[in-house]
């Protein structure tokens, strides 16, 4: 059916009065746009109403060939609902932000002498849980502060209950070792409660506890304890000179959202306040925002982001938010108040300016990345008559001596590398070392579905092989009825040099470009994203295979004994990791076998 054919009419006429979501599709099946709404009825009518909608949603309407509904009991209700659409269906209109994975935290566990670790994913009561930060980078500084001041144990629980001597850590000044009781209960219980109020954002209180213990032990003549809480404080003092730009008021726990829009493209910053300290930023570069209005924009990121993880307490922006609805669904998920505010002044309004600088210099970056792979994608157009190229899809193998095949297959879109469209295959029922089977066999699991008319279609395949490989992937795509797309071999040069790879086209030509071509360079980015993404994977499956079977191949290892092992260490890499003495602990293993068993591991 035609979109001009579209009659909304009957339609609109059944909708209710309620809340609820919507839902365009074209004539293709494809969802168009998901919309959420107070009153269905009105909200639907009005994008057939409007005479004075953007070119862009007049688009849309005109594509319109179905609409679906769905009744909600609320419009909190609705609000859920469409966020979960937006991410699952990804509609071409509405303005689409990369669903990240979880933010990272800085845990002390609750143990006896708590563990300092880096964790992503949902919080656990039995600890305590500091963040989130905006990045690994961010976290993992953090820690290495903690640890230079506090020297809080960081090693597993299978380590930690199985050392006999201090580790490295505690060598370097890194590690109380509390594992071999080099420190009291007491003294490693007085430097977690300082760590905690440090990433509290407490650092006065932090001073002065530390101050006033190292007086009092000078007093009592302890000196070499004095010694120890002197050289915390120095540290303490270096680590506040590194560390992130500090509030100077209360220990708030905030995120400040702000936006940059220049020539078609729009990034948000998300920067962290936890604590009174600000932790650092993240940028991020939405999809299909181009004539869309800032406040829009802004509300879009907000659900997105914050619907279904975790809430700060404040969210600061430059304008009014009018989503009351969104705010109070906010603040129910969080179990308090969440207020959203404006930055009108003072210490807000200061961090709202530095993070609309810092979304402006990601922009201009983002749009210097873009000019150039504008350049290069240009000139791969002009060097394969493809004028309206856009998506390449990029095929390698990976193995050692047949071991463990794996194959990728990466994707180049919009002018970027589309890592959440990246696939690995992993490689069975062929004889090992067989590159052509391999490749055969990734091809036709990445193109079936395509040729039954599901997923997206490559304007480009490449294949990361000579005129073999190639020659594969055209019986490939011959079998599936795929004789269009168009195949290109990328075949490595003498010697494997960068810069002199050969372009292999299905008709047998070979073709080699200048090094200096933008149009090589591009292919190359997309080859070596594959080569990266194929070795990855094929290491990980090789370590794993080696690893399940190698205690399975000591002689004198049986089930029991097997058994023993990974419920005394905790698992097959800790076991790797045990020392011979380590390993006679366990019941069953003797000396002449430990030294057998650490042999075989290493």
């Amino acid at each position: 059916m035609s979109a001009e054919k579209f009659d909304p009419k009957s339609v609109l006429d059944s909708l209710p009065l309620l809340p609820g979501v919507y839902r365009y599709y074209d004539s293709k099946g494809d969802v168009l746009y998901v919309g959420k709404a107070k009153q269905l009825k009105k909200r639907v009518s009005s994008y057939f109403q409007k005479t004075n909608i953007s070119p862009r949603i007049r688009l849309m309407v005109s594509h319109i060939a179905r609409i679906e509904t769905t009744v909600t009991r609320s419009e909190a209700e609705a609000l859920l609902l469409e966020n979960n659409l937006i991410k699952s269906l990804r509609p071409r209109y509405n303005i689409l932000f990369r669903d990240d994975k979880s933010y990272p935290y800085i845990v002390l566990t609750g143990h006896e002498f708590p563990r300092l670790t880096y964790y992503r994913g949902a919080p656990n009561r039995q600890h305590q849980y500091f963040g989130p930060y905006p990045n690994a980078y961010a976290a993992k500084e953090s820690m290495q502060l903690l640890q230079k001041v506090f020297r809080i144990r960081t090693c597993e629980d299978s380590v930690f209950s199985n050392r006999t001597r201090p580790c490295l850590l505690h060598q370097i000044g890194r590690c109380t070792a509390p594992c071999v009781k080099l420190v009291s209960e007491e003294d490693y219980r007085a430097d977690i409660r300082n760590a905690v109020l440090l990433l509290q954002g407490k650092q006065q209180e932090v001073e002065q506890a530390m101050r006033a213990a190292m007086e009092q032990a000078a007093e009592q003549q302890h000196y070499e304890q004095a010694a120890v809480l002197r050289d915390q404080l120095r540290a303490l003092y270096t680590v506040q000179q590194k560390q992130f730009v500090e509030s100077t008021g209360s220990a708030t726990d905030a995120d400040i959202i702000a936006l940059a829009q220049q020539d078609g493209l729009t990034c948000v910053n998300l920067a962290m306040v936890r604590g009174g300290r600000h932790l650092g930023d993240k940028s991020f570069f939405p999809e299909h925002a181009e004539d869309m209005e800032a406040d829009e924009i802004v509300q879009a990121f907000i659900a997105q982001h914050y619907l279904n993880r975790s809430v700060p307490p404040l969210i600061v922006l430059a304008a009014e938010f009018h989503d009351e609805a969104l705010a109070q669904l906010l603040s129910e998920q969080a179990g308090r108040t969440v207020r959203i505010s404006t930055a009108s002044s003072g210490e807000r309004k200061q961090w709202l300016e530095m993070g609309q600088r810092n979304a402006l210099l990601a922009l201009q970056q983002r749009l210097m990345q873009q000019g150039g792979q504008k350049l290069r994608l240009e000139r791969l157009r002009e060097l394969l008559d493809m004028p309206e190229l856009q998506r390449i899809e990029c095929f390698d193998i990976s193995h050692t001596m047949g071991e463990a095949t794996v194959a990728s297959c990466v994707v180049y879109e919009n002018l970027d590398m589309r890592s959440s469209q990246y696939r690995r295959y992993n490689i069975t029922g062929i004889t090992p070392g067989d590159d052509y089977a391999a490749m055969r066999q990734a091809l036709t699991r990445r193109y079936q579905k395509l040729a039954e008319g599901e997923g997206a279609r490559p304007d480009l395949v490449l294949i990361d092989g000579g005129l073999g490989q190639l020659h594969i992937a055209m019986e490939v795509m011959q079998e599936l009825g795929l004789t269009d797309l168009a195949l290109i071999g990328v075949a490595k040069g003498e010697e494997r040099k960068a810069g002199l790879e050969q372009l292999i086209s299905p008709d047998g030509t070979a073709q080699q470009l200048r090094s200096d071509e933008p149009a090589l360079h591009l292919i190359q980015q997309v080859r070596d994203e594959a080569h990266r993404f194929a070795i990855t994977g094929h290491r990980a499956k090789r370590g794993k295979a080696r690893t399940a079977s190698s205690l399975e191949e000591i002689s004198g290892v049986g089930d029991k004994r097997r058994r023993s092992l990974l419920t005394h260490f905790g698992g097959l890499r800790e076991v790797a990791q045990a020392s011979v003495e380590q390993l006679c602990q366990v019941e069953g293993i003797s000396k002449a076998l430990a030294e057998k068993i650490y042999q075989q591991l290493h």
